[in-house]
């Protein structure tokens, strides 16, 4: 076992979630071996084509992460540890929010525009003259162009953000992609609605979070009146141009928003779970030219920091 790979405590937990088979009745490569593989090239970054003999050809290390990350197998792992956690009580829900950037390798550029109607094997039909589509064959619909692969330009040039919450723990609940120059406020509501943990018997899938902390970049009306209608207690400071437009209008201006400087401290959890994160190189800098790739190594990410922690 190298530095970094699943122990056989990991590997016991996530063997009895994994594929069967191979497509078309074949058998996989070892599981084992190739996720070791990934997890190498997610922590180190360095590109497929130099990838240790030790774990095989890099194209079907490459082949495998690719196709997990478009069929959601990915999410499916990271689902079911998040269940396993929730069913032994491991969970905190007094859950954080926020997001971060992340530049964008100058290879995430550039990424083929894929059009005409869809195969009937999940890939495209119509690519351009003289291309073959086989390399995107059943990859998810959407995506193309700058904004469709979550690609915003900035004075740095493209960047990526990952908006996240995070349990009291550290860990990643959920997350979603957006180009980098979007802002914080509006992606809550899609972040929130990320959150599902389910139940290992009988029941619904858990939604709502105990308390939702966020910084002031989440202060919106509209965000306060979100977490209202769903019954989400929430600690979020109130901006300085809020307070006085609010005392300017009077008694028309409302009450004061709640705010417990003491609760606000444990905000400090989603902070270190970007830390985290970023301590796989191949999620603090974007390599990946298409966005359900990089959202997978995402995922891949977050699945190791639940099973580690």
């Amino acid at each position: 076992m190298g530095r970094g790979d699943l122990t056989n405590a990991e590997w016991d937990r996530l063997a009895s979630f994994l594929p069967r088979g191979g497509a078309r009745g074949g058998r996989w490569s070892d599981h084992r071996r190739v996720i070791n593989g990934i997890l190498y090239r997610v922590r180190t970054g360095v590109q497929w084509r130099d990838l240790p003999e030790r774990f095989g050809p890099w194209e079907t290390v490459y082949k495998r992460h690719r196709r997990w990350s478009a069929d959601g197998t990915w999410e499916m792992l990271l689902s079911r540890i998040q269940a396993a956690e929730d069913a032994a009580d491991g969970i905190d829900w007094d859950v954080s929010v926020d997001s971060t950037a992340v530049r964008a390798h100058q290879h995430a550029a550039g990424a083929r525009k894929v059009s005409g109607r869809r195969s009937s094997k999940g890939g495209q039909a119509g690519d351009e003259p003289g291309r073959s589509g086989s390399a995107e064959t059943g990859r998810p619909i959407g995506g193309g162009g700058q904004l469709g692969e979550c690609l915003g330009r900035s004075r740095g040039g493209f960047t990526t953000k990952i908006h996240l919450a995070a349990d009291g723990r550290c860990r990643p609940l959920a997350f979603v992609l957006t180009p980098g120059h979007y802002g914080d406020g509006p992606q809550l509501e899609r972040v929130l609605e990320q959150v599902s943990v389910s139940r290992t018997g009988v029941g619904r899938p858990r939604t709502r979070p105990n308390r939702v902390l966020a910084d002031k970049a989440y202060t919106s009306r509209r965000n306060r009146r979100y977490l209202r209608r769903r019954g989400i207690p929430h600690t979020i400071p109130e901006r300085l141009d809020q307070q006085r437009h609010r005392k300017n209008r009077g008694s028309r201006g409302g009450r004061p928003t709640g705010f417990d400087s003491e609760r606000y401290k444990k905000r400090n959890t989603v902070e270190r779970t970007i830390n985290r994160l970023k301590g796989f190189r191949a999620v603090a800098t974007r390599y990946e030219k298409r966005a359900y790739i990089y959202l997978g190594t995402v995922t891949l990410a977050a699945l190791v920091i639940w099973l580690r922690t």
